[in-house]
């Protein structure tokens, strides 16, 4: 009898200590959701019928890569899976822990496991900071499933995370979250018992305005929130307050409004004209008011065919290998890779014969200049081409020196017209000679 009451007595310590401690958690930390339905966002990996609610719905042993930008809900869904198929849950960094950690967790999931058949979900964050050696030590648990593995990273797995682990487990792709997603999230801390429990609430323009601060990350608005009920207490969260509490000055800046255009246009004209100072201001602006970085690459990958060209056509892959680093890895990293995208362009020398060259050829169909495809350019792979004489008379370029032979490419309304105008501005000075001679070449010694 006295060891039941003692027993008792334990469990109930333990469990006022548990209630102690989700207390004192951070916010983040006392609103993770509690089931797949709690979770907000990443419908493309929660729907009914996805391969990951159908894991959990049958409790199969599984494997996981969670990929996505930070404050996505990686750690979350690690979470929630381990509750919604009652595995114990073991969390380990690859920042501060190593192989012996591992294994020791490794060691403790196939104890557990033993005595009470009770599976372990090991969770292991920032796992693309684990180097081989370390990432090997997971793969007998992974291949003998003595452990659910999960882990997560906000680098390209393909290159982070080695071939016999990603083979073993399901890469799951999470997406930032939306505007809505987040004022959801928010609004669900202010209101909820294990949240703020409506002690304070938030104007609509410290919403806003705290939206854009997340830039898409909830783990950071619930950051900035709870700093924010600290400093107003029982009054309304205001922007004022929340510029108090996160040390942060409201940028002046509406992506719906006249402020978005005005300083995307000051934006490309500052790279245009070679002011790599302004330029970059004006990305720090977007960027620090939460515009979509998405939308920040598009522009430069747009501009560094649009005023840079053929000028340096490297500005082009420089710009686009911005975009891809946005999407790998988020911001707040990826606004170093933009920056990089911004400096290369605005010091790049400048054309605008590219766009000046379409234009004119778009001008030009609309005009109705278009005429027939020349017969002897026209498709003969087909059975019977040759008895329409399709493909007559083609002259193939590689059996002739230099891979250019006299030979009309173009349709008779717009044969002879010059599209493409190289200017002397940077390499594309040496391709004016280049597109000369070729011309030259093509039209049998005379020139447009």
């Amino acid at each position: 009898m006295a060891r039941r009451d003692d027993e008792q007595a334990d469990s109930l310590f333990d469990t006022q200590a548990e209630e102690a401690e989700q207390a004192n958690a951070p916010l983040a930390v006392r609103m993770r959701p509690r089931g797949l339905d709690e979770v907000v966002g990443q419908a493309h990996l929660l729907g009914p019928g996805t391969p990951l609610r159908q894991l959990v719905e049958r409790d199969v042993a599984m494997s996981l890569v969670l990929w996505g930008p930070p404050g996505t809900g990686k750690t979350t869904l690690a979470y929630v899976v381990s509750q919604a198929t009652e595995r114990r849950f073991v969390e380990i960094s690859a920042v501060s822990d190593g192989v012996k950690q591992v294994r020791a967790a490794i060691d403790q999931a196939k104890r557990e496991l033993g005595m009470s058949g009770r599976q372990t979900v090991l969770f292991v964050d920032e796992v693309h900071r684990f180097n081989k050696a370390q990432q090997d030590a997971l793969l007998p648990a992974v291949e003998n499933r003595w452990v659910s593995f999960i882990g997560a990273t906000t680098e390209n797995p393909f290159f982070s995370v080695i071939s016999p682990l990603l083979s073993r487990s399901l890469l799951l792709t999470l997406e930032p979250l939306g505007d809505d997603q987040l004022r959801e999230v928010i609004r669900r801390a202010l209101t909820d018992d294990r949240g703020l429990a409506g002690v304070t609430s938030l104007t609509e323009p410290a919403e806003d305005h705290l939206v854009r601060l997340a830039g898409g990350d909830a783990r950071r608005a619930l950051t900035y929130l709870e700093a924010a009920s600290y400093v107003a207490g029982r009054e309304p969260i205001d922007v004022d307050v929340l510029e108090k509490a996160v040390d942060r000055a409201a940028v002046r800046y509406d992506r719906e409004g006249d402020q978005h255009y005005d300083v995307i246009s000051a934006f490309i004209k500052s790279i245009r004209g070679s002011d790599v100072d302004a330029a970059l201001h004006y990305l720090a602006r977007m960027i620090e008011a939460g515009e979509d970085p998405r939308f920040i690459a598009r522009r430069l990958i747009v501009h560094a065919s649009e005023d840079v060209g053929m000028a340096d056509p490297s500005a082009l892959q420089t710009a686009i290998a911005a975009a891809h680093a946005v999407e790998f890895v988020g911001l707040p990293e990826a606004r170093i890779n933009l920056a990089q995208a911004v400096i290369h362009l605005s010091m790049a020398p400048k054309s605008n014969a590219v766009i000046r060259a379409i234009n004119e050829a778009s001008a030009d169909v609309r005009r109705g200049l278009v005429g027939p495809v020349p017969a002897h350019l026209r498709d003969a792979h087909y059975k019977g081409a040759s008895k329409i004489e399709h493909g007559k008379g083609y002259q193939y370029a590689h059996d002739f020196p230099g891979g250019v032979v006299e030979q009309r490419y173009a349709p008779d309304a717009v044969a002879g017209r010059d599209y493409y105008h190289p200017t002397k501005h940077g390499m594309e000075s040496r391709f004016s000679e280049v597109v000369e001679r070729l011309r030259t070449v093509l039209r049998g010694g005379r020139q447009g």
